[in-house]
């Protein structure tokens, strides 16, 4: 197998168009797979949450039902951010640097959004720009 630019393979156009028709087909092939996928899970059932579960927030305690904030749904993200690391997962951290735009089109269509972490807070608000409660101790 090739590797890097330099040892790339470079073809006519029409071996090229005829690779890339291939290559399209399997990627509708994919994408039809991958929307099965998602109708299947939006048709998972739900689990009633009974366990009253409490993280440490910026504002004291929270619930989970507290991180709703009134309102109707939560997209919780696992932020990996372990007690004793010094920093969170640097790949979690790519993704929370885009997160910031995000809660303001969320609130409009009644979603809040939150990165839970397993750190303490006092961690996690040295790196914080949305609200990440810490679920250190919560059980």
């Amino acid at each position: 197998m090739a590797s890097g630019i330099k040892d790339h393979r470079v073809v006519p156009h029409d071996e090229w168009l005829a690779a890339r028709k291939a290559f399209l087909a399997k990627e509708k092939e994919f994408t039809h797979l991958r929307d099965e996928l998602s109708r299947q899970r939006r048709e998972l059932p739900w689990e009633k949450v009974e366990k009253t579960y409490v993280f440490d927030g910026p504002r004291g305690k929270e619930t989970l039902a507290d991180l709703f904030e009134k309102r109707s749904q939560l997209v919780v993200y696992h932020f990996m951010f372990s007690p004793d690391w010094d920093e969170g997962c640097p790949h979690c951290s790519f993704w929370a640097d885009n997160f910031n735009g995000s809660p303001v089109h969320l609130n409009h269509r009644d979603v809040s959004f939150v990165a839970i972490s397993r750190a303490p807070l006092a961690k996690i608000e040295r790196f914080k720009k949305i609200p990440r409660p810490g679920s250190q101790g919560a059980r």
